[in-house]
């Protein structure tokens, strides 16, 4: 019966051990991963504003040019305002009257 029993103790000391043990890898992973993650975020956070300045920069320069396209647009072209002057006519001065 003794045998039995340091069986029993046996068997529930190894699941317990692998369930430590499993869960103490689980968490050095988990560390690791986290670790990981911390120290990249600094250069992640860099590379995110210089994509946001980025496409800040593109949007102000599309603005600016609609901006510039729609007050164009208002107040219409030189050519539209512009209008031809009137050409004189010019008639020939009479050399001589009918009749003298």
């Amino acid at each position: 019966m003794e045998q039995a029993v340091i069986a029993a103790l046996l068997l529930v000391g190894l699941v317990i051990g692998t369930g430590v043990g499993a869960a103490y890898a689980r968490a050095k992973r988990g560390w690791k991963d986290y670790q990981t993650a911390r120290n990249t975020v600094p250069g992640a956070r860099r590379s995110a504003w210089t994509a946001i300045r980025a496409v800040a920069v593109k949007l102000g320069v599309i603005v600016l040019l609609l901006f510039g396209a729609v007050a164009y647009a208002a107040v219409g072209s030189d050519h539209e305002r512009a209008s031809p002057a009137p050409t004189p006519t010019v008639t020939p001065a009479p050399t001589s009257r009918p009749g003298r």
